[in-house]
């Protein structure tokens, strides 16, 4: 029995001393419940919307001020007209445009009823309805307000026009996000336990000692992955043309050389991920729960980012997927060129860049 008990205190000894046995048993299940608590949310906070007000009174200025004073949306654009809507929704960042009619508070007075149309973008459908439901319930609250002591009640008419997916498909929204998981999968995951394998079974030291430079070598082991992460996201997105009947409204050569600098990030990242990691096990806890995780819950796939606390807003610039999907629903969604997507563009080239010479530093200091 002594025995047994001194077994059991060695191997406690040996789990207090490893410190990554630590993080995995104490570390993630924190980090995850923190992830999963804040960033799973059906509810919409601080949205961007724009506003366009052909009428400038009285009414429709407290109307405003009503939906800047709730913490659901912010007001981030006052636009003079509707040409300018399609521009506002191009960039990305406004979700909804407000458009109050001419002669509001004339209307509302004299014929007892005015309209407001709302537009969305409904390129995520959920956060689309969620912003059409909170809008309403704003403006009938406004309306009890206003319809307190009088005989015939005035009427707010919400005339809602969802933009980029009339039919609210929620096939436009997964597919863009289900490409950037398979890819980031495909790339980062495959590639870190491929070159984690070399180390950990002594072999990567002979390759390095070949008459083949380190760097040769590194990229002989990502070239395959390069080519076969290609093949996947040719492959999803013919499914998603002919089978989900997905539009790609842009260009399909853009299409193409932004999903290889995509590929190339993740690559990178892997590389990186196998830096850091002695085994295969390393290397696939670290992909799987500190870059899936977060690829899943921070890079705006399924819950919107500004519904999130600002620590986690973020940290999600960190995240390549949030910038990579951003860029696909642009293309294939709303067709724009790189004139609107070249700040994500620029992103994922100097996180590769950043990653590649991090993972070179990093290979010299270990291998040398």
């Amino acid at each position: 029995m002594k025995r047994f008990v001194g077994f059991i205190k060695k191997e406690f000894y040996h789990i207090f001393r490893d410190r990554r046995s630590l993080f995995i048993l104490f570390g993630m299940p924190i980090a995850q419940i923190m992830l999963f608590g804040f960033a799973i949310t059906n509810e919409i906070n601080n949205v961007d919307i724009a506003i366009l007000d052909h009428s400038k009174d009285v009414t429709t200025q407290e109307i405003i001020n009503k939906i800047a004073s709730s913490k659901y949306f912010s007001i981030k654009q006052l636009i003079q007209n509707e040409a300018e809507i399609e521009a506002v929704f191009k960039k990305g960042k406004v979700k909804a445009v407000l458009i109050f009619e001419k002669d509001f508070s004339k209307n509302l007075t004299k014929e007892n009823n005015a309209t407001i149309q709302i537009i969305t973008d409904a390129t995520d459908p959920n956060t689309a309805n969620t912003i059409s439901n909170y809008t309403n319930s704003i403006l009938q609250k406004y309306q009890q307000e206003i319809n307190k002591n009088i005989k015939i009640p005035y009427q707010i008419i919400p005339k809602t026009r969802m933009v980029y997916n009339p039919e609210l498909k929620s096939v436009f929204m997964f597919v863009p996000g289900v490409m950037t998981i398979i890819l980031m999968l495909v790339s980062a995951m495959m590639t870190s336990i491929s070159i984690t394998r070399e180390k950990e079974l002594g072999t990567m030291e002979i390759l390095l000692v070949s008459p083949l430079k380190p760097f040769q070598v590194i990229v002989g082991k990502v070239v395959p992955y390069i080519f076969l992460s290609v093949i996947n996201a040719i492959v999803i997105v013919l499914l998603s043309i002919f089978i989900f009947k997905m539009p790609v409204q842009g260009s399909l050569f853009l299409l193409g050389i932004e999903s290889i600098l995509f590929i190339i990030t993740s690559l990178s990242l892997g590389i990186l991920i196998s830096t850091v990691s002695a085994t295969q096990q390393t290397a696939m806890m670290i992909s799987l729960m500190g870059l899936m995780l977060p690829t899943i819950l921070l890079s705006g796939f399924i819950f919107p980012i500004s519904s999130m606390p600002l620590p986690l807003q973020v940290i999600s610039n960190i995240i390549p997927a949030k910038w990579f999907i951003i860029i696909l629903k642009g293309i294939m969604l709303k067709g724009v060129g790189l004139t609107f997507i070249w700040k994500e563009t620029l992103i994922l080239a100097g996180m590769t860049l950043f990653f590649i010479v991090l993972s070179i530093k990093k290979y010299k200091i270990r291998l040398e």
